[in-house]
């Protein structure tokens, strides 16, 4: 059961940073029988069509987010997609393990964390750079690599 709250802890910080990226992890790991999630309700994430579907659509957010009128991840739509995706995320990697309750919990509490810590972090290494992009970009390597611990 630890194993089940770290990673969905760690997911949902991932999904904190960019929503959608944890799902498309989760999606590729079902996929390739990493997560099992057959006979489950998010059985459907392992599809054979679904993870090119969500990557798309993560890579959508990878390039929104360095767009200048992209809100803030703070506001309303924004925190509340992100929350959604942690749990969603979360409550894949608890189901794959029978904990469903812990992965769900794991997914919301991270992706609050990695909301705020994201924002914060990257306000502070866009001061350092003098510009937003290099900070963005960093966050987008964070989040991937997060994803790829989360699911080890």
């Amino acid at each position: 059961m630890n194993t089940v709250i770290i990673s969905a802890f760690i997911i949902g910080i991932a999904c904190g940073l960019r929503a959608i990226i944890g799902l498309a992890a989760v999606s590729w790991a079902a996929s390739s029988q990493h997560l099992l999630l057959e006979e489950t309700w998010l059985s459907f994430l392992g599809k054979r069509v679904t993870p090119f579907v969500i990557s798309f659509m993560a890579l959508g957010e990878l390039v929104t987010d360095k767009l200048p009128k992209t809100p803030s991840r703070l506001v309303p739509p924004q925190f509340g997609a992100r929350v959604v995706m942690g749990a969603l995320s979360g409550s894949a990697i608890g189901l794959s393990q029978e904990h469903f309750a812990t992965g769900l919990i794991g997914g919301i509490v991270g992706s609050v964390v990695g909301t705020f810590a994201g924002s914060k972090g990257r306000g502070l290494v866009a001061k350092l750079f003098g510009r937003d992009l290099p900070a963005a970009l960093l966050e987008d390597l964070i989040a991937i690599v997060l994803t790829f611990i989360a699911l080890r």
